[in-house]
């Protein structure tokens, strides 16, 4: 039997409502249907597609085989709830919500009504994040001793035009280090351990726009994170990878270091760094490429909520495993905010 392409609503047409319109269009085992948003309707004209002020209604019209939840942050978890009320599957934008309670209340709804939600940590479904994870937990570099990331850039003026992008549900650490950190745990392990400093001194605005954060993994390795919004540098995933060709493709500037005891990786250009024989740091370092799958993060990821939402497929991040990496990074923002190391192990899924 052909099946028809999956018919997807879109609740929020922003600039990541936009995105997966965009990446849906180039797929052809999917379609848009209609888009739901209170302030504006360029989205849907654009598509040619109906539109809706409330999502319920969206929800609610005939033909909608699932949908995409990317309005803003502070509304995530009643957009997804009311979804799992209407049995429509739903990608949920990262993050699930602006409080690791209100994840874990999310969580348990959708576990108690056997929903069906994909969250959208994309990274995930990036093929050099499959060969990293592959390369080291198959040994590859050894034990793992220290990971380091950045994540610097310097995000445009009108991209705060949006008043929630400036207040709490916001951030750097919200919108940014929650994906270095979903990152790190999904090929590094649990965190057991997290210390953090903020500023707001480059916006002035009410949420930080630049951190530093130190966590150690329940497998005694470390790493470290450094972000910000404001600064002019090469380094983060949007410039090292072709994810998302609005961004300029820097291919020699790493924004992650993984160490072992046999070797390192940057990411993700999967450059792997190793001795021959002896092993010390008298010996001069060889290096080689890890080959990958092709095909980017947005794409891989669209495909596999297709599969999702047809119940081809489990989601290969669950709300529960996302609410992970969100109570993370609430407890980097309290741990910047007091000056405390906090433990996170209690929040780990092992």
């Amino acid at each position: 039997m052909v099946q028809h392409p999956l018919r997807i609503g879109v609740i929020g047409a922003g600039v990541m409502g936009t995105k997966h319109a965009e990446y849906i269009a180039r797929e052809q085992d999917a379609t848009v249907v209609g888009v739901a948003d209170p302030y504006t309707q360029t989205l849907a004209k654009r598509l040619g597609v109906p539109h809706y002020d409330n999502y319920r209604d969206l929800l609610c019209a005939p033909g909608i085989d699932a949908v995409i939840i990317a309005n803003p942050n502070s509304a995530h978890v009643e957009a997804t709830l009311a979804a799992i009320e209407a049995g429509v599957p739903a990608l949920l934008e990262k993050p699930v919500a602006v409080s690791a309670a209100d994840a874990a209340g999310l969580a348990a709804a959708v576990h108690a009504s056997s929903g069906v939600v994909l969250v959208g940590h994309h990274r995930r479904h990036h093929p050099a994040v499959a060969k990293a994870r592959e390369l080291i937990a198959g040994g590859a570099i050894g034990r793992l001793v220290a990971v380091n990331g950045m994540w610097l850039t310097k995000k445009s003026d009108d991209y705060f035009d949006q008043q929630w992008r400036r207040e709490p549900g916001g951030g750097v650490m919200l919108i940014n280090l929650v994906h270095e950190l979903d990152l790190a745990r999904y090929l590094c392990g649990e965190v057991a351990t997290i210390q953090a400093v903020s500023s707001t001194a480059l916006r002035g605005f009410e949420v930080e726009d630049t951190a530093a954060v130190i966590v150690s993994f329940t497998n005694g390795a470390i790493g470290t994170f450094v972000l910000s919004d404001a600064a002019v540098a090469p380094w983060g995933w949007d410039q090292a990878t072709q994810d998302d060709h609005q961004f300029p493709f820097v291919p020699d500037a790493p924004p992650w270091s993984i160490a072992g005891t046999a070797g390192s990786l940057s990411f993700p250009q999967l450059q792997q760094f190793y001795h021959d024989g002896e092993s010390n740091w008298y010996q001069p370092l060889s290096r080689r490429y890890a080959a990958t799958d092709t095909g980017d993060s947005y794409t891989r990821q669209l495909k596999h909520f297709i599969s999702v939402a047809r119940g081809e497929a489990a989601p290969l991040v669950t709300v529960e495993d996302a609410a992970v990496s969100l109570a993370l990074v609430e407890a980097a923002r309290q741990a910047a905010e007091n000056g405390q190391k906090i433990e996170c192990s209690s929040a780990a899924t092992e």
